[in-house]
């Protein structure tokens, strides 16, 4: 079943500039942090959620799924459950607050959201097994995997890469968000993993290097870019934490840091131009 999801006004904000404008707001309003980790995924979340997801959220057996593995990043899956009409503006504004679904990590129970993440290392474990029992039923449906740079310095990970290669898993696409950054330092100091893309293909998965803010890339990386496939699929999307608020880009203290409302009013600012 195709995307249904309505294009938004030609005149009015993309769907990335909405996305980050919900972000701003609503960690503003919650006071929580993780803020660049979920601008850095913003156009990997619109093109997958918009143009690439079968029936995402439904309930049809048939249906995409989606896994957000770096579930800190909690608040831009919840942007494009908004968007879709999955969560009403009001359940979205329930955010870490008491009696909400909505917590700092995705929790089982929303629709869209397939999982329970945010333990790192176990999200795309749960997506092979997905991946795994789809092939055996003989389902069209396709599983999609978020992870994060900083995640694949879990051991885990590489276990469940080896798993998807030995068993040909042609319906796993795994996107790692390559924004150079962890709650620690620079994933390049903390544990060196480059060159990403050599290591996942090494254990026998078909990779693709992107920009991970170019939405054209993104969509021929998740159509085009994967009619040949005989197994699992990594795209290895370039980002940025923080992107698209200057003061936020490729500075650490994003990962954890709040908001104060003057720098809430400058981040909006900067997305709206």
């Amino acid at each position: 079943m195709a995307s249904q999801n309505s294009a938004p006004p030609a005149e009015g904000p993309s769907l990335p500039a909405r996305l980050r404008r919900w972000i701003i707001e609503q960690s503003l309003e919650s006071n929580v942090g993780h803020i660049g980790s979920a601008l850095s995924i913003v156009e990997i979340m619109a093109v997958l959620w918009s143009k690439v997801l079968r029936d995402p959220g439904g309930a049809d057996p048939e249906r995409d799924r989606f896994i957000l593995a770096k579930g800190h990043a909690a608040l831009a899956l919840y942007g494009v459950l908004r968007d879709r009409g999955l969560l009403s503006e009001q359940q979205f504004h329930t955010y870490c607050k008491d009696h909400s679904l909505l917590g700092a990590h995705p929790e089982f129970g929303l629709p869209g959201v397939e999982v329970a993440t945010g333990s790192l290392g176990q999200g795309l474990s749960v997506g092979c097994g997905m991946a795994y029992a789809l092939k055996l039923r003989g389902s069209a449906a396709r599983v999609f995997v978020l992870v994060s740079d900083a995640e694949c310095n879990e051991g885990q990970v590489w276990e469940a890469v080896m798993f998807a290669a030995h068993r040909r898993l042609d319906n796993l696409i795994v996107v790692v968000d390559l924004n150079g950054m962890q709650a620690m330092g620079a994933t390049n100091s903390i544990l060196d993993l480059t060159p990403m893309a050599r290591r996942w293909e090494a254990f026998g998965w078909q990779t693709l290097d992107i920009d991970g803010h170019d939405e054209d890339a993104l969509l021929s990386a998740f159509t085009s870019g994967m009619t040949k496939r005989t197994g699992p699929v990594a795209v290895i999307a370039r980002t940025a934490l923080g992107k698209g608020v200057s003061f936020m880009e490729n500075r650490l203290e994003w990962h954890y840091s709040n908001l104060t409302p003057a720098l809430a009013s400058a981040a909006l600012q900067e997305i709206e131009v």
